[in-house]
């Protein structure tokens, strides 16, 4: 506006002169003229001298906030006059009595001046004001300088959790080994806090932060492992070396862990590792299935024939594992190993039809069909099983010409005189699901799968099974946060939640119990130990 040009003229003269006094009032009577003048008045600063500029305009930013934010431009003269003279950074941060010293701190910040470092250590120390510490300590971490990281790391002892939050972010941007090595040894007393150090190892994937990562897998809290495990998986092949360490320790749950992860990451790097485990042949059943489902995620070599060993294990679990991994992987060497294995005796092949019928392994089962022998015992089995599994072996069979073997599963099932109870059952395996569908139907029971925990609780809004089976470790929420949940809807006598697990934590059975879990059953499961434990709540 013309009536108000003359700000500019004002300005300029308070510039020359260094008058503070009257720079201020046309400064604060920018409210009132429209944006081109602002700037013009704000630009007469690049001729100012740094020591009559910064000062003004850091009274300007912090007084009127609002007006400085929609102008950019006054930061990025205050910015060059800085980069012009820094000891006017020193010099605030020297002197606590400087007016609007915060100000300085945070250009101090924007900046990155890492020859601010020192005198800001030394303000820290200083220091009594809270909100002044906080400042100082994210400025710190916002230059990155690791020569603060011995000041900072102190504060992560603080009885101010405020204060070791921010530590512990500023030294996540540092970022350094030794930042990191003072974050990991910080650990183990607060999980949350725990979260947020696990999430900037995640972010700076240093060996330190790799080896802690892995470390977590050991974690006696589920959500720790879980999120190590999910991050794991984020950070892929160059995690894959460390992870296949794992292997060699006779850890069950941590060689379980290692192994899921693994699939997930799908390295061809994982294979040999994974095959010689196999080929020790670990006592624990969990870790055998673990390793056959890790295998089924992998691109296997013409090699993949050793899987069609998994079909002789004695834990059923383990047999569908390994159905599931030759499926993927399936090849004439594997067709002509497992008809030999199946032609051996009646009992092997009734075992083998069996997993191969449960795991839906579409090729095994087509290259079996190919002999008239195996034929009426698929059929047999297939009558009894679920209508899922019927309807996509019926789907199979018709694709591939079996046109007379798929009417044969047309056949209506036998009529129920009782409804079946529900059973709903909570599992990131797709392949214990498969397992949940094929046993609770063999055992009388309706099953009702979910994949995602989430997915379960808003059935559960509207829908109430007989009873709940829920895993442990899975992605986003947990067993344990399901059942918290279940609980705040359902009493226990009024549904009945199971943990199904391959841990046996001692903290982990705790905190199911204490969610409101009814019992714990451990994997590998069998139709036996299934059975007992529903008919102990239903």
């Amino acid at each position: 506006m013309a009536e108000h040009a003359h700000l500019l003229t004002e300005i300029k003269s308070n510039i020359a002169s260094k008058d503070p006094i009257k720079a201020r009032l046309v400064l604060a009577y920018l409210e009132n003229v429209d944006r081109s003048l602002r700037e013009q008045v704000l630009g007469a600063f690049r001729a100012a001298d740094p020591d009559f500029a910064v000062p003004i305009l850091a009274r300007f930013i912090s007084e009127h906030r609002d007006l400085a934010t929609g102008l950019p431009l006054v930061r990025e003269i205050m910015a060059m006059k800085i980069l012009a003279q820094p000891d006017l950074i020193a010099k605030a941060l020297r002197d606590p009595q400087t007016p609007f010293r915060r100000m300085y701190i945070s250009m101090a910040g924007e900046l990155r001046l890492e020859s601010a470092v020192g005198d800001l250590v030394d303000a820290l120390l200083a220091a009594s004001d809270v909100e002044e510490i906080n400042q100082i300590i994210e400025t710190l971490g916002e230059i990155g300088d690791p020569a603060a990281i011995n000041s900072l790391s102190d504060f992560l002892y603080s009885g101010n959790r405020t204060l070791i939050i921010s530590a512990t972010r500023a030294l996540g941007k540092i970022g350094t080994p030794t930042a990191m090595l003072r974050l990991s040894e910080r650990m183990g007393t607060d999980n949350q806090l725990d979260l947020l150090i696990l999430d900037i190892f995640a972010k700076v994937q240093d060996s330190i932060s790799l080896d802690k990562l892995n470390e977590a897998m050991r974690s006696h809290y589920a959500h720790l492992r879980t999120y190590a495990k999910k991050t794991l998986v984020a950070i892929g092949p160059k995690a894959v070396p460390l992870l296949t360490e794992n292997l060699l320790f006779d850890d069950a749950d941590l060689r379980v862990h290692t192994l899921n992860v693994l699939g997930d990451i799908g390295d061809p790097a994982a294979i040999s590792p994974i095959r010689k485990l196999l080929h020790n042949h670990p006592e624990s059943a969990n870790v055998r299935f673990a390793a056959y489902e890790a295998l089924g995620l992998l691109p296997l070599d013409r090699g993949a024939y050793v899987l069609t060993q998994g079909l002789s294990d004695p834990v059923e679990h383990v047999c569908i594992a390994a159905a599931k991994a030759i499926d993927r992987n399936f090849n004439e060497i594997m067709a002509a190993g497992i008809k030999n294995l199946a032609s051996e005796r009646d009992e092997d092949a009734h075992r083998i039809i069996k997993t191969v019928i449960s795991a839906q392994a579409r090729n095994i089962f087509l290259s079996l069909m190919s002999e008239e022998n195996f034929q009426p015992m698929a059929l047999g089995y297939l009558a009894k099983a679920h209508q899922d599994i019927r309807d996509f072996f019926y789907v199979v069979l018709k694709e591939e010409g079996y046109s007379d073997l798929a009417l044969k599963l047309l056949a209506p099932e036998e009529k129920k005189t009782v409804a079946r109870k529900r059973i709903c059952a909570v599992d990131d395996s797709r392949m214990i699901l498969n397992i949940y569908k094929s046993t609770l139907h063999e055992l009388g029971f309706e099953p009702v799968l979910f994949e995602f925990p989430a997915s379960a609780l808003e059935w559960l809004e509207n829908e109430k099974p007989d009873l709940v089976l829920t895993d442990l470790n899975m992605p986003d929420i947990t067993g344990i946060d399901l059942a918290r949940a279940i609980r705040r809807t359902f009493s226990k006598e009024e549904l009945p939640v199971v943990m199904v697990t391959t841990q046996n934590e001692v903290n982990d059975n705790r905190a199911a119990l204490d969610a409101g879990v009814n019992d714990i059953l451990h994997k590998p499961f069998t139709a036996e130990s299934l059975r007992a434990v529903i008919a102990k709540h239903i």
